[in-house]
């Protein structure tokens, strides 16, 4: 795999879903990665540390950047739980539960965050503003309902299918309301 391609590419697509997703500073966007699948195999069979190293260092600077929380969601082994800065699940009130990300249980995103994040812990549930699916990862439970689709630039990256979502308010009032 062309790592530095790999990198430009996410670079592409983040920057993209950004815009599109209008999210702000302060606000949580959760990532959803199989590396299996960016690498060109089945999700969970093909994990790579690399792949995840780049994806994740890619996203989190930009988000960094911008003021923007991450959360990486873990793969089914750890039930789907989301790395995420201690900061954000105190200033949330969020409980913690114990475990470490491993390649094979919590997948390659969330290796990778642990080794970028200053204080990672582990939580169960959040609701996010926006999110990001590499390779088929199913973030929808992560993002605060009403969500709405998002088309990336790029519907590929390696491997794997990328969709995204952002969130909108519901819309209520039946016919007589009026909406922006």
């Amino acid at each position: 795999m062309d790592l530095e391609k790999l990198k430009n590419e996410t670079q592409l697509i983040i920057n993209d879903v950004l815009e599109k997703s209008e999210i702000k500073a302060g606000q949580i966007f959760v990532l959803g990665l199989s590396s299996s699948e960016v690498n060109g195999g089945i999700i969970g069979h093909a994990s790579s540390a690399e792949i995840g190293e780049v994806i994740v260092g890619v996203i989190h600077d930009t988000l960094t950047e911008k003021g923007i929380y991450l959360a990486v969601q873990g793969c089914e082994h750890l039930n789907r739980a989301l790395l995420i800065e201690q900061e954000l699940a105190e200033k949330k009130d969020w409980d913690t539960v114990s475990v470490i990300p491993q390649l094979h249980a919590g997948g390659s995103g969330q290796v990778a965050a642990y080794k970028r994040f200053k204080h990672p812990v582990e939580v169960e549930h959040i609701i996010a503003q926006a999110g990001l699916d590499i390779g088929d990862t199913s973030i929808g439970m992560h993002v605060k309902h009403v969500q709405i689709p998002i088309r990336p630039v790029l519907r590929e990256l390696g491997g794997a299918h990328v969709t995204a979502l952002k969130n909108r308010p519901k819309l209520i009032g039946g016919e007589r309301a009026r909406y922006k």
